[in-house]
Parts: structure tokens; sequence; C-alpha cells
């Protein structure tokens, strides 16, 4: 390797310390990136790699419009509904509520795909739930976070908007491609929390009188159906009428429409939570993929991911562990599966062809394992987040999810490629 290459390692050292001190992940991806080109006399390629990944259309679409249309469906209580319907027929299954509620928060996560937006719907409903039964703190919230992982299976998901772009593919086609392996990690997930909660014995826990702010709340089985109106627009314009083109920011537009005419709001607040969402998601997460675009950029010019790329095409195992296991160590170590899958995917996954993988099997891997690697986190905002409603440690929530996360992991690596 070059000089610059060791210097790079050196960088991404100290960027990990930073991201494990809490150092805001944008900051120091963006930050590191700049460094890494201008050691490299090349200062001008973090630069250009910022204003292009700035004005990213097919991303900033797909990934906005979602976001405005999860906020629209907060405000009106829709995704509440949802929950409540859902949660109703399993009140009183004892140590069966754990995998239940996994499975229940990853089917939810579908229809909202933001960790912390669903973990907030579904763990205000699901713990109080699971602790009246006897369920511990740190299992409930356990199995709230194991189903965090069905957002993998939403056109509204970044990552899936980011890699199909890369492989030259609609939305829908990457969804099909990995709803498999997204289906077993799921499954993995909720038994494998199960076991390890059933093994610990979280089910013998006090049982907990959890009495949830009355706020005036009225669930509508109407409203409930409002959150699945893009998906089923989109799955049945996929399937049936192709011809329609129905993207993702259309279905999502006419998914927050239906929110509009369905619970009927104050049309002006309704309009400003729409924009609002748009808004933050483009600082959130086009914050994370623009920075992370920055920081390939820097790794690029040092010669680093050049000195990668010949490892892995010299063997095709290192190309397979390395996708899988090494997104899922840095998802643990940041606390996001974003940023690490992100910065994969923009600097190693388009030279998939040279280890005899395809763009798309390589950089579903390294988000899919990116997300386990999130849901093994105690940093995780969506694990601080849910360890917050239960009152638990996010570290004795995380002992439930790591053994089943790595595991995960592991089946991903083995099968997806």
């Amino acid at each position: 390797m070059t000089v610059t290459a060791y210097i790079a390692l050196a960088v991404l050292a100290i960027m990990i310390y930073l991201i494990i001190k809490q150092y805001e992940t944008r900051l120091v991806l963006l930050g590191g990136g700049l460094i890494l080109c201008l050691i490299s006399l090349q200062p001008m390629q973090g630069l250009h790699s910022f204003a292009t990944n700035m004005v990213n259309g097919s991303l900033i679409t797909a990934i906005c419009s979602a976001q405005g249309f999860a906020y629209t469906a907060s405000y009106t209580n829709c995704d509440r509904s949802l929950v409540y319907y859902l949660s109703r027929p399993i009140r009183n299954l004892g140590l069966f509520l754990i995998p239940l509620c996994a499975i229940i928060t990853f089917f939810i996560n579908i229809a909202i795909p933001s960790a912390v937006g669903v973990g907030a719907v579904v763990g205000s409903t699901l713990i109080p739930l699971m602790l009246r039964a006897g369920i511990k703190p740190a299992a409930a919230a356990a199995a709230v976070l194991s189903g965090t992982m069905g957002s993998l299976l939403s056109p509204g998901l970044s990552h899936n908007a980011y890699v199909s772009e890369m492989a030259g593919m609609g939305i829908m086609d990457l969804i099909s491609y990995h709803s498999v392996y997204s289906f077993m990690i799921g499954g993995v997930a909720a038994v494998g929390v199960f076991l390890v909660c059933m093994f610990l014995g979280d089910h013998k826990g006090e049982k907990v009188d959890v009495n949830n702010t009355d706020d005036g709340f009225v669930p509508s089985p109407i409203r409930a159906l409002v959150p699945l109106v893009p998906i089923v627009l989109m799955l049945v314009c996929t399937v049936w009428f192709p011809e329609l083109k129905m993207g993702v920011t259309e279905a999502m537009l006419l998914g927050t429409i239906a929110c509009l005419i369905v619970a009927h709001p104050d049309a002006q607040i309704f309009s400003k939570k729409f924009f609002q969402g748009m808004g933050d998601s483009y600082g959130e997460i086009m914050g994370i993929i623009i920075s992370a675009g920055v920081l390939a950029a820097g790794l690029m010019a040092s010669g680093l991911i050049d000195a990668l790329i010949k490892v892995m095409v010299a063997s095709s195992d290192v190309a397979r562990w390395g996708g899988s296991f090494g997104p899922f160590l840095l998802s643990i170590i940041m606390g996001s599966g974003d940023a690490g899958a992100m910065a994969f995917n923009g600097t190693v996954t388009p030279h998939a062809s040279e280890f005899g993988m395809s763009i798309e099997g390589l950089g579903s891997l390294a988000f899919l394992a990116g997300a386990c690697g999130r849901t093994a986190s105690p940093i995780a905002g969506i694990t601080i987040l849910l360890a917050g409603l239960a009152r638990a440690n996010p570290f004795d929530v995380v002992k439930r999810t790591i053994a089943p996360m790595f595991f995960a992991t592991f089946l991903l690596a083995i099968f997806m490629v």
C-alpha cells in the first residue's frame, strides 16, 4: 500500500473513535473525507463529490417524499391507529408476545421506514403491553428493536434507492431480489431474541401497570389503512399495471392525499408537516449520503480502496466476509446502519464484477448487514429510544439482540453472494 493509504487507515481509526465518543456522524464523515483528499493532494475530489451528491435527483425524490408522508401519517395518528389494531389480538399471549411484537414491528416498519419513527409509535404501545404481561423491560425493548428491519422492504428506504440506481434497476426489482434474505434475517431476529429472552427468564418479571398518557387519541380503522396505501399502490401497479410507472414519489404523494382525505386535519398544518418531513429527511438522511460520498472520494484518492479491491479480487471469500461483517461491525461501532453501508457501497460495490459478484448482490449484502449491526448497537438512536420507553439500560437491551444479529449476518454471508 502507499503512504497515503496507511494514513487513510489512521484517519479511519480516529473517525471511529470520534463516532464512539458520539461526535456528529455527518461532521466526522465529511471532515474525514476532506482531510483525506487534502493529504492525497486532490482537494477538489471531495468538493466535487459533495456537489454531485447534493443533487442526486432519484434519491432525493424517493427519500424526501417518503419522509414527508411519514410525518403526515404521524400528525394525523394514522400510524398509531395501525399499531392499535394490529396489537389488540395479542394482549394475553405471555412469553409469545416477544416474537409477535417483533413481527408486528417488522411489518409496520415496511409502511413507516424510519427506525426511530416506528420505534416511537410501536414502542409506546407494545412495550407497555409486554410490561403488563410480566416481560422484563430490556426484553420488551429488544423485541421491538429486533423488528426494526422491516424497512429493508420499504420502497422509501434510502439504501434501496441508492443501490438500485447504482445497479441500473428499479427499486421494486431490487426489493424483490433481496426480499427472501430480508425476511430471513427478520425471522432470525424474532426467533433468536425469543430464545435468548426465554433462556434469561425474561418472562418471569414482575407485572408492571404502565399507564399511557391520555392524550385524547381515538383509534380509527380507516386511518389504520392509510400507512399501507403507498406500498399497496406500488405492488399493484408493478404487478398488474406496469404501464402506469408508479414510482416511490408518486405513491407517497398519493398516500399523503389519502391521509388528508381520510383524516381531514387542518390543511395548513398538514402541509407544513409534509414539507417539514421532506426537509428533515434531506438534512438527516441525504446528509449521511452526501457525507459518506465525500469520505468515499477521500478513500479513493488515498489509494486505500484500490488496495482493498486488489485483496478482494485475489479471493472472493474476502469480499463475502468483508461485505457482510465489515458494515455489521461499523454499524455497531457507529450506532448507525447507514454510514458504514453507504461508505462501503459508494467505494467497493461499484467494483463488484471484479470479485465475481453483482452490484445488487454485494450492495444489498452490505446494507442488510448494516441493519443487523445497528440492531445490535447500544449507541444507536433507536436502541436508546426504546430503552428509554422501557426504562432499561441500552446495553441490557443489546445483550438480547447481538447474538441473533451476528448469526443473521453469518447467514447473509453464506447464502446471499
